[in-house]
Protein backbone atom coordinates (compact mmCIF):
# COMPACT_ATOMS: atom_id res chain seq x y z
CA UNK A 1 0.00 0.00 0.00
CA UNK A 2 2.78 2.47 0.50
CA UNK A 3 3.66 1.80 -2.98
CA UNK A 4 0.95 2.70 -3.92
CA UNK A 5 0.25 5.96 -1.98
CA UNK A 6 3.99 7.29 -3.03
CA UNK A 7 3.15 6.57 -6.96
CA UNK A 8 -0.19 7.92 -6.92
CA UNK A 9 1.48 11.39 -4.58
CA UNK A 10 4.78 11.14 -7.22
CA UNK A 11 2.38 11.33 -10.45
CA UNK A 12 -0.31 13.53 -9.43
CA UNK A 13 2.54 16.05 -9.03
CA UNK A 14 3.60 15.48 -11.99
CA UNK A 15 0.39 16.59 -13.90
CA UNK A 16 -0.01 19.69 -11.46
CA UNK A 17 3.73 20.57 -12.38
CA UNK A 18 3.15 20.32 -15.58
CA UNK A 19 -0.26 22.50 -15.86
CA UNK A 20 1.85 25.26 -13.38
CA UNK A 21 4.46 25.41 -16.99
CA UNK A 22 1.61 25.91 -19.09
CA UNK A 23 0.18 28.91 -16.95
CA UNK A 24 3.44 30.14 -15.86
CA UNK A 25 4.16 30.21 -19.51
CA UNK A 26 0.94 31.79 -20.59
CA UNK A 27 0.39 33.86 -17.48
CA UNK A 28 -2.81 32.30 -16.72
CA UNK A 29 -3.84 29.61 -15.02
CA UNK A 30 -7.26 28.50 -14.92
CA UNK A 31 -6.05 25.60 -16.28
CA UNK A 32 -5.52 23.99 -13.38
CA UNK A 33 -8.92 23.29 -12.70
CA UNK A 34 -8.67 21.01 -16.01
CA UNK A 35 -5.66 19.44 -14.11
CA UNK A 36 -8.08 18.62 -11.02
CA UNK A 37 -9.90 16.24 -13.14
CA UNK A 38 -6.79 15.20 -14.96
CA UNK A 39 -4.90 14.48 -11.94
CA UNK A 40 -7.62 11.88 -10.35
CA UNK A 41 -7.43 9.84 -13.08
CA UNK A 42 -3.65 9.77 -13.13
CA UNK A 43 -4.02 8.40 -9.41
CA UNK A 44 -6.21 5.84 -10.49
CA UNK A 45 -4.65 4.37 -13.09
CA UNK A 46 -1.63 4.40 -11.29
CA UNK A 47 -3.33 2.86 -8.39
CA UNK A 48 -4.34 0.17 -11.06
CA UNK A 49 -1.32 -0.90 -12.56
CA UNK A 50 0.10 -1.78 -9.32
CA UNK A 51 -2.34 -3.96 -8.89
CA UNK A 52 -3.16 -5.62 -12.02
CA UNK A 53 -4.62 -8.63 -10.85
CA UNK A 54 -7.38 -7.05 -8.64
CA UNK A 55 -10.65 -6.33 -10.36
CA UNK A 56 -11.28 -4.19 -8.08
CA UNK A 57 -9.08 -1.68 -8.86
CA UNK A 58 -9.87 -1.51 -12.54
CA UNK A 59 -13.13 -0.77 -11.48
CA UNK A 60 -12.68 2.13 -9.62
CA UNK A 61 -10.25 3.49 -12.10
CA UNK A 62 -12.31 3.44 -14.83
CA UNK A 63 -15.19 4.97 -13.18
CA UNK A 64 -12.54 7.82 -11.65
CA UNK A 65 -11.40 8.26 -14.96
CA UNK A 66 -14.74 8.64 -16.84
CA UNK A 67 -15.52 11.06 -13.98
CA UNK A 68 -12.04 12.94 -14.43
CA UNK A 69 -12.02 13.29 -18.25
CA UNK A 70 -15.51 14.37 -18.84
CA UNK A 71 -14.46 16.99 -15.98
CA UNK A 72 -11.39 18.00 -17.63
CA UNK A 73 -13.32 18.14 -21.10
CA UNK A 74 -16.17 20.59 -19.91
CA UNK A 75 -14.08 22.81 -18.09
CA UNK A 76 -10.87 23.51 -20.77
CA UNK A 77 -14.11 24.02 -23.63
CA UNK A 78 -15.34 26.51 -20.86
CA UNK A 79 -12.45 28.06 -20.65
CA UNK A 80 -11.84 28.01 -24.46
CA UNK A 81 -15.38 30.10 -24.52
CA UNK A 82 -14.13 32.91 -22.39
CA UNK A 83 -10.77 33.97 -22.94
CA UNK A 84 -8.76 35.71 -20.40
CA UNK A 85 -8.16 34.55 -16.58
CA UNK A 86 -10.73 32.94 -14.64
CA UNK A 87 -12.04 36.13 -11.93
CA UNK A 88 -11.15 33.83 -9.48
CA UNK A 89 -7.83 33.15 -9.73
CA UNK A 90 -7.40 36.79 -11.13
CA UNK A 91 -9.09 37.69 -7.37
CA UNK A 92 -6.16 35.08 -5.13
CA UNK A 93 -3.02 36.11 -7.62
CA UNK A 94 -4.08 39.84 -6.87
CA UNK A 95 -2.95 39.35 -3.01
CA UNK A 96 0.52 38.29 -4.14
CA UNK A 97 3.08 39.85 -2.68
CA UNK A 98 6.37 39.22 -4.66
CA UNK A 99 6.32 37.34 -7.92
CA UNK A 100 2.56 35.72 -9.04
CA UNK A 101 3.85 32.70 -10.90
CA UNK A 102 5.61 31.57 -7.65
CA UNK A 103 2.66 32.28 -5.48
CA UNK A 104 0.20 30.75 -8.02
CA UNK A 105 2.49 27.51 -7.37
CA UNK A 106 1.99 27.43 -3.47
CA UNK A 107 -1.40 28.81 -2.93
CA UNK A 108 -3.37 27.38 -6.34
CA UNK A 109 -1.16 24.64 -7.43
CA UNK A 110 0.73 22.74 -4.80
CA UNK A 111 -3.00 23.29 -2.51
CA UNK A 112 -4.60 21.68 -5.06
CA UNK A 113 -2.49 19.01 -5.38
CA UNK A 114 -2.48 18.03 -1.71
CA UNK A 115 -6.30 18.23 -1.98
CA UNK A 116 -6.60 16.01 -4.53
CA UNK A 117 -4.54 13.38 -3.68
CA UNK A 118 -6.13 13.17 0.04
CA UNK A 119 -9.53 13.27 -1.75
CA UNK A 120 -8.62 10.65 -3.62
CA UNK A 121 -7.31 8.02 -0.76
CA UNK A 122 -10.54 5.90 -1.23
CA UNK A 123 -9.44 5.12 -5.02
CA UNK A 124 -6.13 4.20 -4.01
CA UNK A 125 -7.39 1.84 -0.90
CA UNK A 126 -9.87 0.41 -2.88
CA UNK A 127 -7.36 -0.75 -5.34
CA UNK A 128 -5.73 -2.11 -2.87
CA UNK A 129 -7.90 -3.78 -0.01
CA UNK A 130 -11.47 -3.29 -1.26
CA UNK A 131 -13.05 -6.76 -2.73
CA UNK A 132 -15.35 -6.70 -5.88
CA UNK A 133 -18.88 -8.57 -4.49
CA UNK A 134 -22.30 -7.83 -5.35
CA UNK A 135 -21.85 -5.19 -2.66
CA UNK A 136 -20.10 -3.13 -5.39
CA UNK A 137 -23.53 -2.45 -6.38
CA UNK A 138 -24.11 -0.47 -4.45
CA UNK A 139 -20.89 2.39 -4.68
CA UNK A 140 -21.20 1.93 -8.62
CA UNK A 141 -25.20 3.21 -8.39
CA UNK A 142 -24.39 6.44 -6.14
CA UNK A 143 -21.61 6.90 -8.65
CA UNK A 144 -23.77 6.72 -11.65
CA UNK A 145 -26.66 9.26 -10.03
CA UNK A 146 -23.97 11.38 -9.53
CA UNK A 147 -22.68 11.38 -12.48
CA UNK A 148 -26.00 11.83 -14.10
CA UNK A 149 -26.76 14.88 -11.90
CA UNK A 150 -23.11 17.02 -12.92
CA UNK A 151 -23.24 15.74 -16.64
CA UNK A 152 -26.67 16.40 -17.27
CA UNK A 153 -26.22 19.84 -14.97
CA UNK A 154 -23.65 21.10 -16.97
CA UNK A 155 -24.94 20.31 -20.27
CA UNK A 156 -28.56 22.13 -19.32
CA UNK A 157 -26.49 24.89 -17.72
CA UNK A 158 -24.39 25.08 -21.14
CA UNK A 159 -27.52 24.97 -23.55
CA UNK A 160 -29.35 28.13 -21.12
CA UNK A 161 -25.99 30.32 -20.60
CA UNK A 162 -25.65 29.37 -24.99
CA UNK A 163 -28.88 30.99 -25.47
CA UNK A 164 -29.03 35.06 -26.15
CA UNK A 165 -32.26 35.00 -24.39
CA UNK A 166 -31.38 34.03 -21.53
CA UNK A 167 -29.23 36.76 -20.97
CA UNK A 168 -29.70 37.80 -16.88
CA UNK A 169 -31.94 35.39 -16.62
CA UNK A 170 -31.75 32.88 -14.07
CA UNK A 171 -31.90 28.66 -15.16
CA UNK A 172 -34.62 27.31 -12.71
CA UNK A 173 -35.87 24.22 -14.89
CA UNK A 174 -35.09 20.60 -15.34
CA UNK A 175 -32.37 19.77 -13.12
CA UNK A 176 -31.96 22.97 -11.81
CA UNK A 177 -35.49 23.34 -10.71
CA UNK A 178 -34.82 21.06 -7.79
CA UNK A 179 -31.33 22.12 -6.92
CA UNK A 180 -29.17 25.49 -7.25
CA UNK A 181 -26.27 23.07 -7.88
CA UNK A 182 -26.87 20.16 -9.35
CA UNK A 183 -23.73 19.99 -10.57
CA UNK A 184 -21.56 20.41 -6.98
CA UNK A 185 -24.23 17.79 -6.23
CA UNK A 186 -23.75 15.34 -8.40
CA UNK A 187 -19.81 15.87 -7.66
CA UNK A 188 -20.50 14.88 -4.08
CA UNK A 189 -22.13 11.90 -5.06
CA UNK A 190 -19.29 10.71 -7.37
CA UNK A 191 -16.81 10.45 -4.12
CA UNK A 192 -19.20 9.09 -1.87
CA UNK A 193 -20.35 6.27 -4.39
CA UNK A 194 -15.90 5.50 -4.81
CA UNK A 195 -15.82 5.83 -1.02
CA UNK A 196 -18.53 3.34 -0.83
CA UNK A 197 -16.23 0.82 -2.74
CA UNK A 198 -13.54 1.20 -0.83
CA UNK A 199 -16.02 0.64 2.13
CA UNK A 200 -16.04 -2.74 0.94
CA UNK A 201 -12.94 -3.65 3.05
CA UNK A 202 -12.85 -1.86 6.46
CA UNK A 203 -9.60 0.09 5.91
CA UNK A 204 -12.37 1.82 3.25
CA UNK A 205 -14.10 3.36 6.44
CA UNK A 206 -10.65 5.44 8.06
CA UNK A 207 -11.05 7.44 4.72
CA UNK A 208 -14.30 8.94 5.00
CA UNK A 209 -12.74 11.91 5.82
CA UNK A 210 -11.87 12.09 1.85
CA UNK A 211 -15.78 12.52 0.36
CA UNK A 212 -16.20 14.85 3.62
CA UNK A 213 -13.85 16.99 2.67
CA UNK A 214 -14.72 16.92 -0.97
CA UNK A 215 -18.44 17.51 0.17
CA UNK A 216 -17.43 20.68 2.50
CA UNK A 217 -15.32 21.48 -0.24
CA UNK A 218 -18.39 22.10 -3.20
CA UNK A 219 -21.38 22.66 -0.94
CA UNK A 220 -19.28 25.00 1.81
CA UNK A 221 -16.29 26.80 0.64
CA UNK A 222 -15.04 27.10 -2.70
CA UNK A 223 -18.11 25.87 -4.87
CA UNK A 224 -21.51 26.94 -3.71
CA UNK A 225 -20.85 30.03 -1.62
CA UNK A 226 -18.17 31.70 -4.46
CA UNK A 227 -20.64 31.02 -7.26
CA UNK A 228 -23.43 32.00 -5.46
CA UNK A 229 -21.80 35.49 -4.36
CA UNK A 230 -21.28 36.56 -8.00
CA UNK A 231 -24.99 35.93 -9.25
CA UNK A 232 -26.87 37.38 -5.89
CA UNK A 233 -25.59 40.58 -7.19
CA UNK A 234 -26.39 39.92 -11.23
CA UNK A 235 -29.27 37.97 -11.87
CA UNK A 236 -32.68 40.11 -10.92
CA UNK A 237 -34.62 37.26 -9.68
CA UNK A 238 -32.08 34.59 -7.80
CA UNK A 239 -32.90 35.99 -4.22
CA UNK A 240 -36.55 34.20 -5.24
CA UNK A 241 -34.80 31.36 -6.65
CA UNK A 242 -33.27 31.21 -3.89
CA UNK A 243 -35.97 31.37 -1.58
CA UNK A 244 -38.14 28.33 -3.57
CA UNK A 245 -34.96 26.27 -4.64
CA UNK A 246 -32.46 23.49 -2.37
CA UNK A 247 -29.26 24.82 -1.75
CA UNK A 248 -27.60 21.54 -2.69
CA UNK A 249 -29.58 17.90 -2.13
CA UNK A 250 -32.46 17.74 -4.71
CA UNK A 251 -35.86 18.50 -3.40
CA UNK A 252 -39.08 19.84 -5.20
CA UNK A 253 -39.42 23.80 -4.93
CA UNK A 254 -40.79 25.67 -2.30
CA UNK A 255 -44.13 27.11 -2.57
CA UNK A 256 -43.92 30.79 -2.06
CA UNK A 257 -46.59 33.37 -0.20
CA UNK A 258 -48.24 34.98 -3.71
Amino acid sequence: MIAVLLSTAVVSLAVLLIAFAIGAAKDEHKGVDVAWGLGFASVAVTAAALEPDRPMAWLVAALTVIWGVRLAVHIGRRGARHPGEDPRYAELLGRAKGSRTWYALRSVYLLQWISLWFVSLPVQVAAHYAPLNAFAVIGVAIWAVGLFFEAVGDAQLDRFRADPASKGKVLDSGLWRYTRHPNYFGDACVWWGLFALAALHWTGWLTVLSPMLMTWFLARKTGKPLMEKHLTGTRPGYAGYVARTSGFVPRPPRRLPG
